[in-house]
């Protein structure tokens, strides 16, 4: 009885390992449009989540938007290769979103990419670019001439200051960025991405703004991050004012989506406030009937 007992209990295990097995591969198809999360995380230090990064793949070529810390290797997890790292779309400057730069710049390098990287963002992103080059001259020396095999082209940057608008088209996709009011920042924008079979928008960081609602409407996929509201009124006075001026209250992001109607709406970048990623997403399904997850480092849709 006890054996049939330890069996039995065994196979409920197995079985609900299986039911809470993930629903996406953390690897790309060489057809259609996928949407990787890299990076869903916040400036805190969260092991099971990088800082913000989404890969938009089609075909085999990626698209990245932002550069949290983490991203060459969670790309490395998500079977990225290194020489298709070759554009980057930046939402704005927080350096949450951009301390992963330099490995974008260097490692793919290093790992035998040969194109230049062509970054896309506001204002200040040459001159960040400029010092990043100054930081890393004596590695880049030695690479170059110190012995080592290295190609010659690899670590440089081609940086596009960019203005609302479409910023890039190429066979696979048209790039559209548009701008949020993300606080006291005077320029951030979120990105809108069109692709022969599907169209995806991702945020950036915002308040609540119709332009989202119009650059979202209908989409297949739409990125937002999200405010918990219970766990915000936990915090001190300043982080409040500060939260409800720079980010998106998952009241609003409720709001955006039922008027937008996306395909699917994934919350990333989540300020929790000692709330569980759950909360925010009763949170918005409070005020959103749709489809609607909390995005995991990997996942893919």
């Amino acid at each position: 009885m006890k054996v049939f007992l330890h069996f039995a209990i065994t196979l409920v295990a197995l079985a609900s390992a299986f039911t809470a097995a993930p629903a996406f591969s953390a690897e790309p198809t060489k057809s259609g449009t996928q949407v990787i999360l890299l990076g869903t995380g916040t400036p805190n230090a969260e092991p099971a989540r990088s800082g913000p990064a989404t890969a938009i793949v089609v075909s085999g070529a990626v698209y990245l938007v932002d550069s949290g810390p983490g991203i060459v290797r969670r790309a490395a997890a998500a079977k990225l290769p290194m020489p298709a790292l070759r554009h980057i779309f930046f939402t704005h400057l927080h350096s949450d979103h951009t301390l992963g730069y330099p490995d974008l710049v260097f490692s793919p390098w290093v790992l035998e990419r040969t194109a230049p990287l062509e970054a896309y963002g506001p204002p200040g992103l040459r001159t960040m670019t400029d010092h990043l080059r100054a930081a890393w001259q004596e590695d880049i020396e030695m690479r170059l001439d110190g012995g080592e095999p290295s190609n010659k082209t690899g670590w440089r940057v081609n940086v596009h200051e960019i203005t609302a608008g479409v910023v890039y088209r190429d066979a696979n996709v048209t790039v559209k960025a548009f701008a949020v009011p993300h606080g006291t920042w005077k320029h951030a924008f979120g990105y809108r991405f069109e692709t022969a079979d599907r169209t995806i928008v991702i945020s950036g960081d915002t308040t609540f703004t119709q332009e989202m609602i119009e650059q979202a409407r209908g989409v297949d996929v739409l990125v937002h991050e999200a405010y918990s509201e219970v766990g915000l009124k936990t915090r001190a006075l300043p982080w409040q004012k500060y939260h409800a001026a720079f980010h998106t209250s998952s009241s609003d992001v409720a709001r955006i989506a039922r008027e937008a109607k996306p395909k699917l709406l994934v919350l990333h970048h989540l300020v929790l406030s000692g709330q569980p990623p759950e909360q925010v997403l009763r949170e918005v399904t409070a005020g959103y009937s749709g489809k609607v997850v909390i995005g995991q480092d990997l996942d893919v849709y």
